[in-house]
C-alpha cells in the first residue's frame, strides 16, 4: 500500500486533492505529520521520512518519492486509468511534462521571491523570470477559452499549477479566463473532500495530543 504524509494546508493538499481525483483513497494509507510553519508554529516530525521533513512525502513498499511535481507524475503513471496523466506516446504528454515542470522550475521560485522581494536581480529574472511573464504564459493558455490546461480535461498539472491561487487569491493574473479556470479546479470534489479531510484530522490530532 502506498503512504502519503501530509500537513494541513500545506503543499500536500494538492496531493490529497490528487488522490481524490484519481479514485485510489482506498489504495492510500495517509499519515499525518507535524511540520515548521511561517508563523514560528509546528515543528519538524521524525515520523515524516522526507529529508528535509516536508510535506508531501510518498511512500511505496521501500521507494520514497517526494516533492509535488515527482509525486504527481509518479500517482498518474501508476493509475493511468484515471486520465489524470497523459501517457508516453499520447500527444498531449510533452504539454503536460511542460506544465509540471514549468510550475517547479519557475513559477514557485518566481512567486517565493515577489513575496520576499528578492525578485529583481538581473541574474534571478535571466534564469526564471518574472510574474509578469508567468501572468503571460497563463493568459495565453486560455486564451481559447479551453476550461483546462491541455483542453477539455482535468490534469494533475492543473491541480499544481493552479495551487498558489488558492491561497493567495490576490496574487492571480487579471484574466477573467484564467480566473474563470482557478475557480473551476478549486470547485472540484476533491479539494471540498481534502478540505473537509485535512480539518477532520486536525481535529483528532489535537484531542489526542
Amino acid at each position: 500500500m502506498l503512504t502519503l504524509y501530509y500537513a494541513p494546508r500545506s503543499r500536500a493538499t494538492r496531493a490529497l486533492a490528487l488522490t481524490h481525483e484519481l479514485d485510489i483513497r482506498d489504495k492510500i494509507r495517509y499519515e499525518f505529520v507535524s511540520i515548521p510553519r511561517i508563523d514560528g508554529s509546528g515543528a519538524p516530525d521524525g515520523h515524516n521520512p522526507h529529508p528535509d521533513r516536508k510535506v508531501p512525502a510518498l511512500v511505496d513498499g521501500e521507494t520514497l518519492i517526494t516533492e509535488s511535481l515527482a509525486i504527481m507524475l509518479y500517482l498518474t503513471d501508476m493509475f493511468p486509468e484515471a486520465g489524470l496523466g497523459p501517457v508516453a506516446g499520447d500527444p498531449q504528454r510533452g504539454p503536460y511534462l511542460t506544465w509540471l515542470a514549468y510550475y517547479a522550475g519557475v513559477m514557485e521560485p518566481v512567486y517565493n521571491a515577489q513575496v520576499a522581494g528578492v525578485g529583481d536581480h538581473p541574474v534571478f529574472r535571466a534564469s526564471f523570470r518574472g510574474v509578469p511573464e508567468v501572468e503571460a504564459r497563463l493568459i495565453a493558455a486560455f486564451a481559447d477559452g479551453r476550461p483546462y490546461l491541455l483542453g477539455e480535461r482535468l490534469t494533475a498539472a492543473d491541480l499544481l499549477v493552479q495551487s498558489p491561487y488558492m491561497w493567495f487569491p490576490d496574487g492571480a493574473p487579471k484574466d477573467d479566463k484564467v480566473k474563470a479556470w482557478i475557480t473551476r479546479v478549486a470547485a472540484r470534489p476533491s479539494y471540498a473532500w481534502a478540505t473537509v479531510f485535512e480539518a477532520e484530522q486536525e481535529a483528532a490530532q489535537a484531542k489526542a495530543g
